[in-house]
């Protein structure tokens, strides 16, 4: 075969520091816009991203040449490169992430539990929400 090919989705969840509160919504906005910006520039096929004030949710497409370690490395250290000296937006994230491979009958699932994780964290937390992926419990919606 002279050509690659792949269709590798994968979720990929990560924590402010310390899982602080500081995504409000304007900086929200901020942060998702430089994120996409970075993906763009390091040609990182993202196809979603949504969260809460404490964590980030991604829904990505890795190329051949793409390792899911490496992706979230490129876009958390610049996102955070972007904010570093701005001490009023400060943004810093957790070390570690959560990463879910997604089959491609999953994908409108997993996009829609991605957008509707304002609604999700009114009853859960960010921590109840990771064991229970963990736990492999079904935490989307049909």
């Amino acid at each position: 075969m002279p050509q690659s090919y792949s269709a590798l989705w994968v979720h990929i969840i990560w924590s402010t520091k310390n899982r602080e509160p500081i995504l409000h919504p304007s900086l929200k906005a901020r942060v998702y816009k430089a994120i996409k910006e970075i993906t763009i520039e390091h040609e990182i096929y993202l196809d979603y991203i949504n969260g809460v004030a404490d964590h980030v949710h991604l829904l990505v497409r890795l190329r051949t040449d793409q390792c899911v370690a490496d992706v979230v490395k490129t876009i958390k250290g610049n996102s955070w490169e972007n904010f570093k000296d701005d001490p009023e937006n400060y943004v810093a994230w957790q070390d570690g992430f959560a990463a879910f491979s997604v089959s491609p009958d999953n994908l409108k699932r997993v996009r829609r539990y991605i957008y509707n994780q304002e609604k999700h964290h009114m009853t859960k937390s960010f921590a109840d929400e990771i064991k229970e992926i963990k736990a492999g419990i079904r935490l989307l919606e049909k």
